[in-house]
């Protein structure tokens, strides 16, 4: 995989990878960027997200889950001083459809986690991750209604 950035002016860079398609990175203008892009580090955070999902809609849809709905949000702590690297990290899925079984969306993340996702694989070995599910039946007319909400834990369901 190759990734490049070219760069535009101030702290303002175009990037680019072997897919083709571009990306704009910028900074604060605290510390002298435009606010134009996004931050290096928010696009880590989003590949983690990226990643991980594709994987646990990729299983679902082949376990036949009937999804209307999927959200997977990441956050990540930093350090405090510089260089500010990620100390740990929190990824919640938000699946609303019908009659989503339980069950198979924790072998969905259990799968990403253990197994597909190299992003979750590589941050696993360096920071402490915690995993949240909740799974919402689509009542239609755009409402929705809580089933479960729970907690995965990788290391327990190896």
């Amino acid at each position: 995989m190759e990734a490049k950035i070219n760069w535009k002016r101030k702290l303002s860079f175009t990037g680019t990878a072997d897919s083709g398609f571009e990306v704009p990175l910028g900074t604060k203008s605290s510390v002298g960027g435009d606010e134009d892009g996004f931050l290096p580090m928010e696009l880590i955070a989003l590949g983690l997200a990226g990643c991980t999902g594709m994987d646990v809609i990729s299983i679902l849809q082949k376990k036949r889950q009937e999804i209307t709905s999927f959200e997977v949000n990441v956050h990540m702590e930093r350090a405090e001083e510089h260089p500010k690297v990620f100390t740990a990290a929190a990824i919640e899925y938000f699946v609303t459809g019908k009659g989503v079984q339980e069950k198979a969306l924790r072998r969905a993340i259990e799968l990403s986690a253990n197994r597909y996702c190299p992003a979750q694989a590589m941050f696993s070995q360096i920071i402490p991750i915690a995993i949240k599910y909740h799974i919402f039946e689509e009542k239609g007319d755009e409402k929705k209604e809580m089933v479960v909400s729970g907690t995965f834990d990788s290391q327990e369901e190896q």
